[in-house]
């Protein structure tokens, strides 16, 4: 889906779509939801991006705003042929090379009234989707009658090689860091895999409590969009905060309570 923000659509309104409507829709089919720049968090989130719609079970893909990067993949998940639930906004037109499949519409103004038919609707495509299997019409691929790709054996990251690109986007996250400040701009906190760093040092992953600068629970870290330098705070409450690395309202945010 678009993880960026999109002409046309308040800010962070794809991030609002995939928490009211994907995650819930998601965990109701059964399925561990796990969006790409929550799984992956080093500059080459490509490659991460690629493994993770090749690999795993099932692929939810919104196609709305006809977001090229989503096309791409897409189109790799499809040469897989493996199971993928199409879904879009009603703002958003037909595509024309994916017309011939099924696909489930939702509504962009996240209205109350309908989010919870819109995951009751995207949760039964998804489990329809799982149920009809290779004999189902997934993929333009079997519109074709093309053969589909299949996966190397053994091609996978070691984890040294895996250490070596973490160790390199820290060191790249601090130099835009450090550069922004020469820029005036200043850099509040730093992310990696999943990971937020703050400007006093303190280190905090998924999950973990985030703090204000008295030393109150602001909430809990509930993602991390290293590609937007943002980081999202869930609150007990539900509602969920979202800070920039370059905004004000960061500069006291820290995983320890002193």
């Amino acid at each position: 889906m678009p993880i960026s923000d999109v002409h046309g659509y308040e800010s962070g309104h794809f991030a609002r779509v995939y928490e009211h409507i994907l995650k819930p829709a998601i965990l109701a089919a059964g399925y561990n939801p796990i969006r790409a720049d929550d799984a992956i968090k080093t500059d080459y989130i490509v490659v991460g991006i690629i493994q993770k719609i090749v690999e795993s079970e099932m692929v939810i893909c919104d196609f709305s705003a006809k977001n090229a990067n989503v096309m791409y993949e897409l189109g790799i998940r499809h040469a897989f042929n493996k199971p993928v639930t199409l879904i879009k906004d009603r703002k958003t037109e037909k595509v024309f090379d994916i017309q011939g499949l099924r696909y489930m519409e939702y509504d962009e103004s996240l209205r109350i009234d309908s989010v919870q038919k819109d995951i009751s609707k995207i949760s039964t495509a998804i489990t329809e989707t799982a149920k009809a299997g290779a004999e189902g019409l997934n993929s333009v691929v079997q519109l074709a009658g093309i053969r589909a790709a299949e996966v190397p054996v053994g091609q996978t990251v070691s984890p040294d090689t895996q250490l070596i690109l973490s160790s390199i986007n820290i060191l790249e996250r601090r130099i835009e860091s450090i550069e922004g400040m020469n820029s005036h701009e200043k850099y509040f906190f730093i992310t990696n895999e999943g990971r937020v760093i703050f400007n006093d040092t303190s280190e905090a992953s998924l999950n973990d409590e985030i703090f204000d600068s008295k030393a109150n629970v602001i909430g809990f870290l509930n993602a991390v969009n290293s590609s937007e330098d943002k980081i999202f705070v869930r609150q007990k409450s539900g509602k969920t905060l979202t800070f920039s690395a370059l905004s004000k309202s960061s500069k006291e945010l820290s995983a320890l309570p002193f």
